[in-house]
Protein backbone atom coordinates (compact mmCIF):
# COMPACT_ATOMS: atom_id res chain seq x y z
CA UNK A 1 0.00 0.00 0.00
CA UNK A 2 1.53 3.68 -1.16
CA UNK A 3 2.54 6.01 2.22
CA UNK A 4 0.36 9.13 2.03
CA UNK A 5 3.64 10.58 2.58
CA UNK A 6 4.71 9.94 -1.04
CA UNK A 7 2.09 12.71 -2.29
CA UNK A 8 3.16 14.97 -0.11
CA UNK A 9 5.80 17.84 -1.06
CA UNK A 10 7.22 20.95 0.48
CA UNK A 11 6.77 24.67 -0.41
CA UNK A 12 9.21 26.93 0.84
CA UNK A 13 7.20 30.35 1.01
CA UNK A 14 7.09 30.49 4.48
CA UNK A 15 10.75 29.79 5.73
CA UNK A 16 11.55 33.38 6.01
CA UNK A 17 15.23 33.38 4.89
CA UNK A 18 15.00 36.97 3.47
CA UNK A 19 15.11 38.08 7.80
CA UNK A 20 17.41 37.82 9.77
CA UNK A 21 15.71 36.44 12.56
CA UNK A 22 12.97 33.86 12.87
CA UNK A 23 9.69 34.53 14.99
CA UNK A 24 11.36 32.04 17.84
CA UNK A 25 14.57 34.08 17.55
CA UNK A 26 16.19 31.10 15.85
CA UNK A 27 17.91 31.99 12.78
CA UNK A 28 15.76 31.19 9.62
CA UNK A 29 18.31 29.64 7.89
CA UNK A 30 18.56 26.81 11.06
CA UNK A 31 14.89 26.51 10.70
CA UNK A 32 15.57 25.82 6.89
CA UNK A 33 18.18 23.39 7.79
CA UNK A 34 16.03 21.56 10.22
CA UNK A 35 12.89 21.69 8.14
CA UNK A 36 14.58 20.11 5.28
CA UNK A 37 16.03 17.67 7.15
CA UNK A 38 12.29 16.17 8.82
CA UNK A 39 11.40 16.57 5.01
CA UNK A 40 14.11 14.24 3.80
CA UNK A 41 13.79 11.82 6.64
CA UNK A 42 10.03 11.50 5.93
CA UNK A 43 10.19 11.06 2.42
CA UNK A 44 8.66 14.06 0.81
CA UNK A 45 9.64 14.23 -2.94
CA UNK A 46 8.63 17.06 -3.59
CA UNK A 47 10.70 20.78 -2.79
CA UNK A 48 8.67 23.38 -4.46
CA UNK A 49 11.26 27.03 -4.32
CA UNK A 50 9.33 30.37 -5.57
CA UNK A 51 9.63 34.18 -5.15
CA UNK A 52 13.11 33.78 -2.77
CA UNK A 53 16.06 36.05 -3.27
CA UNK A 54 19.46 35.32 -4.44
CA UNK A 55 20.41 35.40 -1.32
CA UNK A 56 17.77 33.37 0.51
CA UNK A 57 18.92 30.74 -2.65
CA UNK A 58 22.09 30.49 -1.65
CA UNK A 59 20.92 30.09 1.92
CA UNK A 60 19.28 27.00 1.38
CA UNK A 61 21.73 25.90 -1.02
CA UNK A 62 23.73 25.70 2.18
CA UNK A 63 21.23 23.95 4.42
CA UNK A 64 20.02 21.00 1.82
CA UNK A 65 20.63 17.87 2.73
CA UNK A 66 23.44 16.10 0.19
CA UNK A 67 22.93 14.27 -1.99
CA UNK A 68 20.08 15.86 -2.17
CA UNK A 69 16.78 13.69 -2.17
CA UNK A 70 14.19 15.95 -3.25
CA UNK A 71 12.59 16.67 -6.78
CA UNK A 72 13.22 20.87 -7.27
CA UNK A 73 10.38 23.03 -8.89
CA UNK A 74 11.24 26.85 -9.30
CA UNK A 75 9.61 29.29 -10.50
CA UNK A 76 10.58 32.07 -13.41
CA UNK A 77 10.97 35.60 -13.15
CA UNK A 78 8.39 37.85 -15.05
CA UNK A 79 8.27 36.97 -18.50
CA UNK A 80 8.59 41.02 -19.81
CA UNK A 81 11.99 40.61 -18.28
CA UNK A 82 12.78 38.56 -21.78
CA UNK A 83 13.39 35.19 -22.67
CA UNK A 84 17.38 35.23 -22.15
CA UNK A 85 17.19 36.96 -18.73
CA UNK A 86 14.55 34.00 -17.52
CA UNK A 87 17.10 31.38 -18.73
CA UNK A 88 19.99 33.18 -17.11
CA UNK A 89 17.65 33.57 -13.85
CA UNK A 90 16.50 29.73 -13.93
CA UNK A 91 20.16 28.80 -14.35
CA UNK A 92 21.66 31.07 -11.47
CA UNK A 93 18.60 29.66 -8.73
CA UNK A 94 20.18 25.89 -9.69
CA UNK A 95 23.18 26.93 -9.14
CA UNK A 96 22.65 29.13 -6.17
CA UNK A 97 20.85 26.43 -4.57
CA UNK A 98 23.60 23.22 -5.70
CA UNK A 99 20.71 21.41 -7.77
CA UNK A 100 22.04 19.98 -11.36
CA UNK A 101 18.36 19.80 -12.70
CA UNK A 102 15.05 21.18 -11.68
CA UNK A 103 12.27 18.64 -11.77
CA UNK A 104 10.33 21.36 -12.82
CA UNK A 105 10.32 24.92 -14.02
CA UNK A 106 7.16 26.62 -13.26
CA UNK A 107 5.54 30.21 -14.72
CA UNK A 108 4.08 31.24 -11.53
CA UNK A 109 0.81 33.00 -13.02
CA UNK A 110 -1.15 31.96 -16.27
CA UNK A 111 -1.10 35.37 -17.15
CA UNK A 112 2.17 35.66 -17.91
CA UNK A 113 1.60 33.29 -20.41
CA UNK A 114 -1.40 35.28 -22.19
CA UNK A 115 0.68 38.20 -22.05
CA UNK A 116 2.73 39.40 -25.38
CA UNK A 117 5.57 37.91 -23.76
CA UNK A 118 4.46 34.33 -22.74
CA UNK A 119 5.07 32.70 -26.11
CA UNK A 120 8.53 33.50 -26.21
CA UNK A 121 8.89 32.71 -22.56
CA UNK A 122 7.09 29.10 -22.88
CA UNK A 123 9.35 28.48 -26.19
CA UNK A 124 12.20 29.46 -23.86
CA UNK A 125 10.82 26.85 -21.21
CA UNK A 126 10.77 24.26 -23.61
CA UNK A 127 14.24 24.70 -25.41
CA UNK A 128 15.24 24.41 -22.04
CA UNK A 129 13.47 20.80 -21.20
CA UNK A 130 15.01 19.81 -24.32
CA UNK A 131 18.80 21.04 -22.52
CA UNK A 132 17.86 18.61 -19.87
CA UNK A 133 18.29 22.10 -17.77
CA UNK A 134 14.81 21.17 -16.56
CA UNK A 135 12.89 17.73 -16.25
CA UNK A 136 9.21 19.23 -16.69
CA UNK A 137 7.97 22.55 -17.54
CA UNK A 138 4.04 23.70 -16.02
CA UNK A 139 2.16 27.03 -15.07
CA UNK A 140 0.71 27.92 -11.99
CA UNK A 141 -3.22 28.49 -12.34
CA UNK A 142 -6.19 30.04 -10.36
CA UNK A 143 -9.45 28.70 -10.70
CA UNK A 144 -10.32 31.84 -12.18
CA UNK A 145 -7.60 31.06 -14.79
CA UNK A 146 -9.76 28.61 -17.02
CA UNK A 147 -7.35 26.31 -16.35
CA UNK A 148 -8.02 24.09 -18.95
CA UNK A 149 -8.08 26.06 -21.40
CA UNK A 150 -4.38 27.09 -20.61
CA UNK A 151 -3.57 23.24 -21.03
CA UNK A 152 -5.49 22.85 -24.09
CA UNK A 153 -3.09 25.96 -25.24
CA UNK A 154 0.64 25.39 -24.09
CA UNK A 155 0.39 21.14 -22.66
CA UNK A 156 2.45 21.88 -19.73
CA UNK A 157 3.81 18.77 -17.93
CA UNK A 158 2.21 20.52 -14.79
CA UNK A 159 -0.77 22.31 -13.21
CA UNK A 160 -0.23 23.49 -9.77
CA UNK A 161 -3.64 24.49 -8.69
CA UNK A 162 -5.78 25.59 -5.43
CA UNK A 163 -7.68 23.05 -4.14
CA UNK A 164 -8.84 22.41 -0.32
CA UNK A 165 -11.56 20.97 1.67
CA UNK A 166 -12.70 23.70 1.30
CA UNK A 167 -12.23 25.03 -1.73
CA UNK A 168 -13.77 22.21 -4.03
CA UNK A 169 -14.33 24.09 -7.18
CA UNK A 170 -11.81 22.62 -9.36
CA UNK A 171 -12.37 19.16 -8.49
CA UNK A 172 -16.55 19.66 -8.77
CA UNK A 173 -16.56 20.94 -12.06
CA UNK A 174 -14.05 18.31 -13.27
CA UNK A 175 -11.29 20.52 -14.02
CA UNK A 176 -8.54 18.85 -12.00
CA UNK A 177 -9.70 15.23 -13.51
CA UNK A 178 -9.66 16.83 -16.48
CA UNK A 179 -6.07 17.61 -16.90
CA UNK A 180 -5.22 14.12 -15.44
CA UNK A 181 -6.68 13.03 -18.27
CA UNK A 182 -4.71 14.79 -20.64
CA UNK A 183 -2.26 13.27 -18.64
CA UNK A 184 -0.43 16.36 -16.76
CA UNK A 185 0.88 15.84 -13.60
CA UNK A 186 -1.70 17.97 -11.66
CA UNK A 187 0.34 19.58 -7.91
CA UNK A 188 -2.21 20.84 -5.54
CA UNK A 189 -1.36 23.95 -3.43
CA UNK A 190 -3.42 26.22 -0.67
CA UNK A 191 -4.66 23.28 0.54
CA UNK A 192 -4.82 25.09 4.10
CA UNK A 193 -6.61 28.10 2.00
CA UNK A 194 -4.70 30.82 4.03
CA UNK A 195 -5.18 29.09 7.62
CA UNK A 196 -9.04 29.79 7.02
CA UNK A 197 -10.12 26.78 8.66
CA UNK A 198 -8.22 26.81 11.68
CA UNK A 199 -9.17 30.11 12.21
CA UNK A 200 -12.38 31.19 15.45
CA UNK A 201 -15.04 32.19 13.90
CA UNK A 202 -15.39 35.22 16.08
CA UNK A 203 -11.57 36.18 14.86
CA UNK A 204 -12.54 35.77 11.11
CA UNK A 205 -11.54 39.43 8.85
CA UNK A 206 -14.38 41.62 7.70
CA UNK A 207 -14.46 40.29 4.63
CA UNK A 208 -15.12 36.97 5.50
CA UNK A 209 -17.76 37.29 7.92
CA UNK A 210 -20.44 35.79 5.67
CA UNK A 211 -18.90 32.52 5.17
CA UNK A 212 -18.28 32.38 8.92
CA UNK A 213 -21.01 30.09 9.30
CA UNK A 214 -19.99 27.65 6.67
CA UNK A 215 -16.68 27.51 8.33
CA UNK A 216 -18.42 27.10 11.93
CA UNK A 217 -20.27 23.89 10.00
CA UNK A 218 -16.93 22.49 8.71
CA UNK A 219 -15.32 22.59 12.34
CA UNK A 220 -18.12 21.30 14.03
CA UNK A 221 -18.27 18.25 11.08
CA UNK A 222 -14.39 17.50 11.61
CA UNK A 223 -15.32 17.86 15.64
CA UNK A 224 -18.12 15.44 15.60
CA UNK A 225 -15.73 13.07 12.98
CA UNK A 226 -13.15 12.68 15.79
CA UNK A 227 -11.20 14.35 13.56
CA UNK A 228 -9.06 18.35 14.14
CA UNK A 229 -9.03 21.01 10.93
CA UNK A 230 -5.12 19.64 10.37
CA UNK A 231 -5.81 15.92 9.81
CA UNK A 232 -8.98 16.49 7.70
CA UNK A 233 -7.52 19.27 5.55
CA UNK A 234 -4.63 16.55 4.79
CA UNK A 235 -6.67 13.85 4.61
CA UNK A 236 -8.81 15.30 1.79
CA UNK A 237 -6.30 16.74 -0.15
CA UNK A 238 -3.95 13.51 0.08
CA UNK A 239 -6.75 11.46 -0.83
CA UNK A 240 -7.92 13.08 -4.40
CA UNK A 241 -6.84 10.61 -7.08
CA UNK A 242 -6.50 13.87 -9.04
CA UNK A 243 -3.41 14.96 -7.54
CA UNK A 244 0.29 14.00 -7.77
CA UNK A 245 1.57 15.91 -5.27
CA UNK A 246 0.15 18.11 -2.59
CA UNK A 247 2.01 20.87 -1.55
CA UNK A 248 2.13 22.61 1.87
CA UNK A 249 3.91 25.09 3.61
CA UNK A 250 5.12 25.47 6.80
CA UNK A 251 7.63 27.97 8.93
CA UNK A 252 8.95 25.59 11.84
CA UNK A 253 10.32 22.29 12.05
CA UNK A 254 7.52 21.74 14.43
CA UNK A 255 4.74 22.72 11.97
CA UNK A 256 6.27 20.36 9.49
CA UNK A 257 6.60 17.28 12.09
CA UNK A 258 2.89 17.87 12.84
CA UNK A 259 1.95 18.15 9.15
CA UNK A 260 3.82 14.69 9.20
CA UNK A 261 2.31 12.98 11.69
CA UNK A 262 -1.24 13.81 10.38
CA UNK A 263 -0.94 13.20 7.29
CA UNK A 264 0.31 9.50 8.00
CA UNK A 265 -2.79 8.80 10.06
CA UNK A 266 -5.71 7.29 7.88
CA UNK A 267 -8.00 9.74 6.43
CA UNK A 268 -11.26 10.84 8.72
CA UNK A 269 -13.90 9.37 7.62
CA UNK A 270 -16.12 12.87 7.31
CA UNK A 271 -18.57 13.87 4.52
CA UNK A 272 -16.28 16.43 2.61
CA UNK A 273 -19.11 17.75 0.04
CA UNK A 274 -20.60 19.29 3.29
CA UNK A 275 -17.63 21.47 3.91
CA UNK A 276 -16.60 23.33 0.48
CA UNK A 277 -17.21 27.00 0.22
CA UNK A 278 -19.66 28.77 -2.13
CA UNK A 279 -18.62 32.08 -1.05
CA UNK A 280 -16.84 33.78 -3.81
CA UNK A 281 -15.11 36.23 -1.54
CA UNK A 282 -13.18 33.85 0.70
CA UNK A 283 -12.07 31.81 -2.01
CA UNK A 284 -10.33 34.57 -3.77
CA UNK A 285 -6.82 35.11 -2.85
CA UNK A 286 -6.92 38.50 -4.11
CA UNK A 287 -9.73 39.75 -1.74
CA UNK A 288 -7.28 38.74 1.14
CA UNK A 289 -4.69 40.67 -0.46
CA UNK A 290 -6.68 43.37 -0.51
CA UNK A 291 -7.85 43.23 2.86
Amino acid sequence: MTSPLSKLGLGSAQFGLDQSVGVRGRSPQADARDILDIAARSQLAVFDVAGHSAMAETALGEVMPRPNPFRVSISTVRADRGPDFVEQEARAALRRMGVEQADAILVPAASELFGPHGAALWDRLKALKDQGLTRKIGVSVFASDDPLGVARRFRPDIVQAPASLLDQRLLIDGTLAALTGYGIEVHLRSIFLNGLLFLPPDRAPNHLKAAASRISRARRLIAEGKSDPLQAALGFALSRPEAATVLVGVSSPAELSAVVAAASSPPPDLDWDEMALDDPVALDPRAWAAA
